[in-house]
């Protein structure tokens, strides 16, 4: 049976995959090999080409605060870091900021959240309701009392092509992506055993599982991990409106909807009301008839007339411990370290996690952000890294 030997195997080459593949391979003190596992290299189904793609800072978790603050500097950046050759990979980054709507039951989050954000270097308005009239006069504000619009670092962007564009300039650094599924992970005494659909093992000193909802879940129980992390599905709609609304931002209803501008074109969505663990890429349509857009159409009356267009579906590998992600090293499994529920946040947080982690398998610390309190221990010792703002 082939072997082949490599020092870090990641398995799972979306966009997080890629991003520590491409973070190991530009590390000044490391001279080691990296493998990509990827068992579909056409990412027809990978949560970073169907998401929203967006990032903002608007969350009530420091840390993630944190992390989306060096995603957006890397993002406005991307030519410095991931270019070939002179070409910069176009990702059509448009900060047009996030608009988080309260209303007398949520006001206080919204207060609390927002000196947070602000103390961290978040730029982000508060408006009371006169304000949020006066800067947003399509908006309803009858039930609002107050709202928060990132001024500058919020936003949305090409997820797919800031995918592609770190597995390009990590196979331009040499690393291989080899397209294959794993079927089975083992700790043995000379390092981790990872068999795959063609036979062949790969033999690696250290495994990341960046496996996202297709799969992280069941590499971890193959290691003895059971951790509550789950795949859920959440589905895009897109529809016209034959009004112009100035200034849309990604604006958050009080219910959880979400709406934002893409091209000429509108896109939404929001949490189901059940939210069963799925496997199907299948398309409620209902949903946006009966919710989201009588919804909106309250929020934005303007949307009262529109003309809905196309739906997809994708799957997020949803963390129901505090729907924040598992990163980094695992205590008990020498080596395998972890990169997995990310609940819909992975896209913005990919340049800072692939960062951490390089960092910590090169040197056995993180060095520019501290992603400890993202750690596995957490789960263990039943303290919850809480995000208040989950969209």
């Amino acid at each position: 049976m082939a072997r082949e030997h490599v020092d870090v195997a990641i398995i799972g080459g979306a966009v997080m995959g890629s991003s520590i593949a491409y973070h190991l391979a530009a590390h000044d003190g490391f001279d080691g090999r990296v493998m990509v596992i990827e068992k579909d290299t056409s990412y027809q189904r990978c949560a970073s080409a169907l998401s929203a793609a967006s990032i903002r800072q608007q969350f009530s978790a420091p840390i993630n605060v944190e992390i989306s603050i060096h995603g957006i500097q890397f993002l406005r950046a991307i030519g410095e870091h991931l270019s070939i050759d002179g070409e910069v990979p176009q990702i059509d980054l448009n900060e047009g900021g996030y608009l988080f709507l309260a209303n007398d039951k949520t006001r206080t989050i919204l207060e609390q959240n927002h000196r947070l954000q602000t103390q961290l270097g978040a730029d982000i308005a508060f408006l009371d309701r006169p304000a949020l009239q006066e800067k947003f006069p399509w908006l309803n504000t009858e039930d609002l009392v107050a709202g928060c619009h990132g001024l500058s670092g919020e936003g949305w962007f090409d997820g797919y092509g800031l995918m592609q564009a770190f597995r390009r300039k990590a196979r331009s650094l040499g690393v291989p992506y080899k397209n294959q599924a794993v079927t089975r992970l083992q700790r043995r005494e000379d390092g981790w055993h990872i068999e795959l659909t063609s036979g062949e093992i790969v033999l690696a000193d250290k495994v990341v599982n960046a496996a996202g909802a297709s799969g992280g879940a069941t590499l971890c129980a193959q290691v003895g991990l059971d951790l509550p992390v789950h795949c859920k599905k959440r589905m895009i709609f897109t529809f016209e409106c034959r009004d112009r609304i100035e200034g849309l931002p990604l604006l958050i209803d009080p219910t959880g909807a979400y709406v934002r501008p893409e091209g000429s074109q509108f896109i939404c969505g929001s949490a189901p009301f059940e939210d069963p663990d799925c496997t199907d890429f299948e398309v409620d349509h209902t949903f946006f008839e009966d919710f989201l857009w009588p919804t909106l159409a309250n929020r934005i009356p303007k949307f009262e007339a529109i003309k809905a267009g196309a739906a997809w579906a994708g799957h997020y590998d949803m963390n129901l411990f505090d729907h924040n992600a598992f990163i980094g090293p695992v205590s008990g499994l020498d080596g395998f370290y972890l990169a997995l529920g990310f609940s819909g946040h992975g896209l913005q947080q990919s340049p800072a996690v692939g960062r951490g982690l390089s960092e910590h398998i090169v040197g056995g610390r993180y060095e520019t952000l501290d992603l400890g309190p993202l750690g596995l221990d957490r789960f263990y010792d039943n303290q919850p890294l809480r995000e208040v703002n989950v969209v």
